[in-house]
């Protein structure tokens, strides 16, 4: 693979957007993430400035991994949200122990299946169990019950499903499903 695998950078904010409203283009964009197209189109610039440098923030809560080409193009992208007991969850009631949850999981469709995405996963698990030295007790993430091929990569890279559902915002009918990596994986 010649991608680097990296944390964004507080001035990448337009490379931010770019993925973001690529991701929100793909078929599989209505079962894979809470966002629409239309609403991160309409966002101001400001919103992908502050986006961006969360982000990159020296020891914050959050942190984005791109897979940059040789060429400088973004090929994929995962987000890594530190959540802490007593805060509220993502969906649902809030953790019981400090967590990692990963959302925002795109790669564009030419780089699926070369070892981009176990990249970006690799690197998001590994921050999240290394930060600040403590690291975390648990990292979860949620995939929609309509989404079998995420759902399948998730078990490869070592994802179990916890058992735990929880309804889609906008769509209660439909279900998220949580998903947890034991520790002794990665």
């Amino acid at each position: 693979m010649e991608h680097l695998i990296r944390p964004v950078r507080a001035d990448e904010w337009r490379q931010v957007r770019e993925l973001r409203l690529l991701a929100l283009r793909d078929p599989a964009a209505p079962v894979a993430f809470l966002e629409t197209y239309e609403v991160a189109v309409a966002r101001p610039d400001d919103f992908w400035q502050d986006r961006a440098a969360g982000s990159a923030a020296p020891g914050g809560s959050v942190r984005q991994f791109i897979a940059e080409g040789p060429d400088g193009v973004w090929a994929g992208s995962v987000t890594v949200l530190i959540e802490e007991p007593g805060t509220q969850g993502v969906l649902g009631p809030g953790p019981s122990v400090r967590q990692a949850h990963l959302v925002g999981v795109f790669v564009r469709a030419e780089h699926r299946g070369t070892g981009v995405t176990e990249a970006l996963f690799s690197a998001a698990v590994g921050w999240a169990r290394d930060r600040d030295g403590a690291g975390v007790e648990r990292v979860r993430l949620f995939v929609h019950e309509d989404n079998p091929r995420a759902e399948a990569f998730y078990r490869k890279f070592g994802f179990v499903a916890s058992g735990e559902l929880a309804p889609v915002p906008g769509d209660p009918g439909a279900r998220e499903r949580e998903m947890v990596l034991e520790r002794a994986v990665v």
